[in-house]
C-alpha cells in the first residue's frame, strides 16, 4: 500500500523540483512492487538471470547527475554527438564530433559532459574522463531500459545474460508493464551495417524468450522501408510456409502481427515506444473481446 503523500511546502524552486523528484521515484517504486517481480516472470519461463546491469562499459555520471543527462539523451544530436566522442575518445576537437550539431551547439555539448566529469579537456581539444569504452551500444541499452522505467512506472533490465539457454547473445533490455513482458533490441549502426545474421539472432530470442511483446528498435531517422523491413520478412519466408506479414502502424514503425514492433527514433524513441505500448494494450482488450 502506498504511504499517503507528505504535506511539504518547498522554500525555493530548487527544494521543490528535489522534492518532486523524491516523490516520484518513491511512486515509481511501489508501483513496480504492485506487479510480480521481473526476475519471478523470467523464472516462470524457465530463464535464469546470469547478469544483468553491467556498467562497466557505460558512459554515464554519478547518480545525482542522471536526471539531467536522461533528458539530454532524448536529443537524437546528442546522442549521434555521443557516438562521436566515444569514435575519438583518446583525444578529439570539436570539430571531428561536429559532424550532425552546429559548433556553437557541440560546444555546449562538450561544455556539459565536463561539467558532468564525462569529458575532462586536453591542452589543444578533449578526451574521455574514464577508461575506454568499446561503443555507444551499451549507454543506449541503459537509456532506453531508463525509458521503460521513468515513462512507464516498469522495472527493466538491461543487458541481459541467461544461464542455460541454447539461444545465446545478450537480451539489450527486458520490461515488466502490467504483467506483459517486453523485449527490445536496440541498435546504435545505421541501416546499411545491420545484416539478416542479426535479424535471424533477434527472431531466435523472441522465439525463445515468448514475450508479450518484442522490439526491434534502430537509433536512426532514416527510413526502415528501405532495408530493414526487406530483412525482416526474407527472416519470415526462410521460417514459415505462410509468413506473417509486416504491417505498417504509422510512419517508420511497423509490426509483425502486433506481437514484433520494427522502429526507428524518428519523433523521438520515447514517444515511439509509447505507441508501442499502446497498441499491445488495445490489442489485447481487442482479442479478449472476441
Amino acid at each position: 500500500m502506498m504511504s499517503p503523500a507528505v504535506n511539504v511546502h518547498p522554500e525555493n524552486t530548487d527544494d521543490e523540483l528535489s522534492y518532486l523528484r523524491s516523490e516520484i521515484k518513491r511512486l515509481r517504486a511501489a508501483l513496480r512492487q504492485k506487479g510480480p517481480a521481473l526476475a519471478m516472470l523470467l523464472r516462470h519461463r524457465g530463464f535464469f538471470i546470469y547478469k544483468k546491469d553491467p556498467l562497466d562499459d557505460v558512459l554515464v555520471p554519478a547518480d545525482n547527475l542522471l536526471d539531467y543527462y536522461y533528458q539530454m539523451l532524448h536529443k537524437y544530436s546528442f546522442r549521434l554527438f555521443l557516438r562521436d566522442v566515444l569514435k575519438h575518445q583518446e583525444f578529439f576537437t570539436i570539430s571531428q564530433v561536429a559532424r550532425y550539431a552546429t559548433p556553437d551547439i557541440v560546444r555546449g555539448y562538450l561544455d556539459y559532459l565536463v561539467s558532468a566529469g564525462l569529458v575532462k579537456k586536453q591542452r589543444q581539444g578533449y578526451a574521455l574522463a574514464r577508461p575506454p569504452i568499446r561503443s555507444f551500444g551499451p549507454t543506449l541499452e541503459w537509456y532506453l531500459a531508463e525509458v521503460f522505467k521513468r515513462e512507464f512506472g516498469s522495472e527493466a533490465f538491461w543487458g541481459i545474460k541467461f544461464r542455460g539457454r541454447g539461444v545465446g547473445g545478450d537480451y539489450d533490455v527486458i520490461a515488466c508493464i502490467e504483467k506483459s513482458l517486453f523485449y527490445a533490441e536496440v541498435k546504435a549502426s545505421p541501416p546499411k551495417h545491420i545484416f539478416k545474421t542479426e535479424i535471424a539472432a533477434f527472431i531466435d530470442r523472441v522465439l525463445d524468450l515468448s514475450p508479450d511483446a518484442a522490439i526491434f528498435l534502430m537509433d536512426t531517422e532514416l527510413r526502415m522501408k528501405d532495408k530493414i523491413v526487406p530483412l525482416f520478412e526474407h527472416e519470415m519466408e526462410n521460417r514459415f510456409s505462410s509468413p506473417p506479414p509486416i504491417e505498417r502502424l504509422e510512419h517508420e514503425l511497423f509490426h509483425i502481427r502486433n506481437r514484433i514492433f520494427i522502429l526507428n527514433a524518428k519523433r523521438s524513441i520515447v514517444r515511439n515506444i509509447e505507441q508501442v505500448v499502446r497498441r499491445h494494450f488495445q490489442e489485447s482488450i481487442s482479442a479478449s473481446l472476441h
